[in-house]
């Protein structure tokens, strides 16, 4: 996919088109096949949605290559120092206000502890010391009453809303260049194996952030569900519209540790703690059982789980949640090395993911309601998700922060 614009209605008031950067959809071996697919085919690859392979390939000459062996070592988080207490006396509605300070940012290895998974979390370590400046979060993901207020005002079309344009994906039937996004759609059997994506992604022609699951579902009664289907330059548009922005990744996980150091959840080391859920994510054997013991087979709505130390809901778990920075897997080994600021970082310039060069991407964090230790334990507070910028889905969403005045 060379490029698509997210734009308002024509009678809409004039703001700045956005464009998102190229991805080569044709170059990759995914979109190949997938053409081959008929609809599914021009966009499923975009819903790997920060979940890597299990054997990523080796970068090109000149790339960065996975983290050295050293980084997997057990490393120490020293206790976070917070800049202050003490919040603006102007408010925030609908926030919470972050004091800032400097923490140990990044993620032990999680294999071998409960609820761990198997993935190692190369790519959130070295845990490094970073500094943050105060600043004000959304309490909540964005919900779809705060969404479907901003589109009122503006007019503005989401990127799912938008048909692929046929000089983006030369040779594709016309009928297959139609608007919609990727929808999970768990398989009725039980699978063998989780390196196919395919046996529970679907794209939907239709589903979109007011039809999540296709043209047939409906927000109505849902205003309190986080709005998902919203691609990078989405969210960055309603932050724009709300005079807020995008949080940086290492303010995202400043937050969620609410002044906590090392802690493996926003609210402690017990993925359970007295046999309570904590967060929305998938129980049973995934894909295909999902028993919904915490409550929830899908999304929850914000503010279903306790917050953490800092008023914060859902840090973990529900949807996954854009953060400003571009993604790159030895961004901390920068950050360490001191080629990257790791004063109120807002990471690298460019992007770059060993496993699908060339596709640029942002990273993502938190998890959604579809993690769990079988397949996706990002739930844990440091870990990093990424996606392509132009990916919408329905376990997408975000949240905004703002500065202080």
């Amino acid at each position: 996919m060379t490029s698509r614009t997210s734009h308002p209605r024509k009678d809409a008031p004039t703001t700045p088109a956005r464009r998102h950067a190229g991805s080569h959809f044709l170059t990759t071996t995914s979109g190949q096949i997938m053409l081959g697919l008929a609809a599914a085919g021009l966009l499923w690859w975009i819903c790997r949605l920060a979940i890597p392979a299990a054997a990523p390939p080796a970068p090109p000459p000149g790339r960065p290559s996975s983290l050295p062996a050293s980084a997997a070592t057990a490393p120490r988080f020293a206790p976070t120092a917070s800049l202050s207490t003490a919040a603006p006396d102007t408010e925030a509605e609908g926030m919470v206000w972050i004091p800032g300070g400097e923490f140990s940012m990044g993620c032990a290895d999680p294999r071998g502890i409960p609820y761990g998974g198997s993935n190692p979390m190369a790519d959130a370590r070295p845990i490094h010391r970073v500094s943050v400046a105060g600043f004000w979060m959304d309490a909540t993901e964005v919900t779809n009453r705060q969404f479907a207020a901003f589109v009122a005002a503006t007019n503005y079309v989401t990127i799912a809303e938008i048909p692929p344009r046929a000089e983006d994906f030369p040779g594709a039937p016309a009928e297959n260049l139609v608007a919609g996004s990727i929808v999970f759609h768990p398989p009725d059997h039980p699978v063998s194996s989780l390196t196919n994506h395919l046996q529970w992604w679907r794209y939907v022609p239709g589903a979109n952030w007011r039809h999540p699951s296709g043209p047939d579902s409906s927000i109505e009664g849902h205003e309190d569900d986080p709005v998902v289907h919203v691609a990078f330059p989405d969210a960055e548009a309603y932050a724009s519209w709300a005079g807020k922005r995008l949080p940086t990744e290492a303010e995202w996980e400043f937050a969620a540790r609410g002044g906590q150091a090392g802690n493996t959840y926003p609210w402690g080391n017990t993925f359970r703690p007295d046999g309570r859920w904590m967060a929305n994510t998938w129980q049973g054997r995934f894909p295909a059982e999902n028993t919904a013991d915490d409550g929830f087979p899908g999304l929850a709505p914000v503010r279903q789980f306790p917050p953490n130390d800092y008023g914060l809901y859902d840090m973990s778990g529900n949807v996954w949640e854009w953060c400003a920075d571009w993604y790159r897997p030895d961004t901390y080994q920068r950050q360490q090395a001191g080629d990257l600021p790791s004063r109120n970082p807002t990471g690298p310039d460019t992007s770059f993911d060993p496993q699908e060069p060339g596709v640029a991407k942002r990273v993502q964090r938190g998890g959604s309601f579809l993690c769990t230790d079988q397949y996706c334990s990002r739930y844990i507070v440091g870990t990093r998700g990424k996606a392509e910028i132009s990916s919408g889905c329905n376990h997408i969403g975000f949240r905004c922060v703002k500065d202080a005045d």
